[in-house]
């Protein structure tokens, strides 16, 4: 596991803001934060350098780009060796409709998060990219009717006490 990086105050809050729109500008974070520009441009660039910001993502629709339809798929893999994950990961990751795909633990050894048009191009997918391969066993289907956003991510120690809403 990877060292966590100490982080004050002034960095929690950049982060906090960051995180709720990554576009806001180096003279708007210090004026939000208190610093100097330059003070949170330092600030910005260590978070970078020590891998607490990893990078910065565009969000997409995928409704408005023909992929209304959402499923999370849970993978079975036989038999779970290494030869056969690596080539595995790689075509699922891969594919246009994966949007992200997790190693687990338990009984299902992978979850894949797809964005498909509907119904029968979930089918398809389901059946040419992932049970019609060898080393899938079983796959399972559940269908995302709503997600919400969570965050910001903050270390634990920074976790804002709980409303009673």
């Amino acid at each position: 596991m990877a060292d966590s990086v100490v982080l004050d105050a002034v960095d929690l809050h950049i982060l906090r803001l960051l995180q709720n729109d990554a576009r806001t500008t180096y003279r708007e974070l210090a004026a939000e934060v208190g610093v100097a520009p330059s003070t949170c441009l330092d600030r910005v660039a260590r978070l970078r350098r020590t891998g607490v910001v990893l990078g910065h993502r565009l969000r997409l629709d995928p409704a408005k780009l023909g992929r209304g339809l959402e499923a999370l798929l849970l993978v079975q893999v036989r038999p779970h060796r290494r030869e056969l994950i690596g080539p595995f990961v790689d075509r699922i990751r891969a594919l246009p409709e994966s949007r992200a795909l997790f190693h687990l633990t338990g009984p299902d050894d992978y979850l894949v998060h797809v964005a498909v048009a509907d119904p029968a191009d979930l089918q398809r997918l389901v059946l040419d990219e992932f049970t019609s391969r060898r080393e899938v066993a079983r796959v399972e289907t559940r269908l995302i009717f709503q997600q919400w956003e969570c965050g910001p991510l903050l270390p634990p120690s920074a976790r804002p006490p709980m409303s009673a809403d």
